[in-house]
């Protein structure tokens, strides 16, 4: 049995993501933090794919719950190890710089690049003593480029982008690709609020993406196919015009 950990999973591209990992024969780490009602609804979903999931719930901008959390399941799994690693959980809190407070500032760091800190430091462990894993980042095109109103999130996206470089470069030689996945404007509830026929103009495919496709390419990072794919980040945001 193949396990990968989906943090964020409940709804959106990570539950996207999770579904499909079912599909491809994963038994699917579902992680969560509050709405378990949501969670549930994905787990659900792995179990229509084929494959037993399961429900992990800690906050990954806690460290020490998410270590708790994360080691009690290897202690009730000690024959199993986290195979792959999808770092999706991600929150926005945007507003102009001048205007943001410090509690939105850090609020996104502490989620998109503490949990990228907490969780893998956590998982890649084992990964390393049995000399194989696929560690998948949710960066952003954000990241990539910048966007107004976002100070934050491309900060934390852009980090995320660099450590996925120097992590790649640290396990490489133990059998552990690490990548990103960098995507544009994609149909989620992170998404819902925003005018789509006025921001598709600037999207060479003149459409949203789905979660679905986005998880597309995490199931092929996370392959055998993808073996020699390491320290890159890929864009999926349908030719955004910059």
């Amino acid at each position: 049995m193949k396990y990968a950990l989906v943090t964020g999973g409940s709804r959106g591209i990570g539950r996207a993501i999770c579904v499909k990992l079912a599909q491809e024969g994963y038994h699917v780490l579902i992680n969560y933090v509050s709405n378990q009602a949501k969670a549930e609804e994905t787990l659900a979903l792995t179990k229509e794919a084929g494959t037993e999931g399961e429900l992990i719930k800690f906050n990954v901008a806690d460290l020490e719950e998410t270590q708790a959390a994360i080691e009690k399941w290897q202690n009730d799994n000690k024959d199993a190890y986290i195979d792959v690693l999808v770092n999706n959980a991600g929150v926005t809190a945007d507003s102009l710089l001048p205007m943001m407070e410090p509690e939105a500032w850090h609020k996104v760091i502490s989620t998109s690049l503490d949990g990228f800190y907490n969780v893998t430091r956590t998982v890649i462990k084992k990964m390393i003593r049995k000399k194989h894993g696929r560690i998948i980042n949710m960066a952003s095109v954000s990241g990539l480029i910048g966007l107004p109103g976002q100070c934050n999130y491309s900060a934390a996206k852009g980090a995320i982008i660099a450590a996925t470089k120097a992590l790649s470069k640290e396990v490489g030689g133990k059998n552990i690709t690490v990548n990103a996945i960098a995507p544009g404007f994609i149909k989620t509830d992170m998404t819902s609020g925003l005018n789509e026929e006025e921001l598709k103009k600037g999207i060479s495919l003149g459409r949203f993406g789905e979660a679905e496709e986005v998880a597309e390419l995490a199931a092929f990072l996370a392959s055998d196919k993808a073996a020699y794919i390491t320290g890159e980040t890929i864009a999926i945001t349908g030719g955004l015009k910059a």
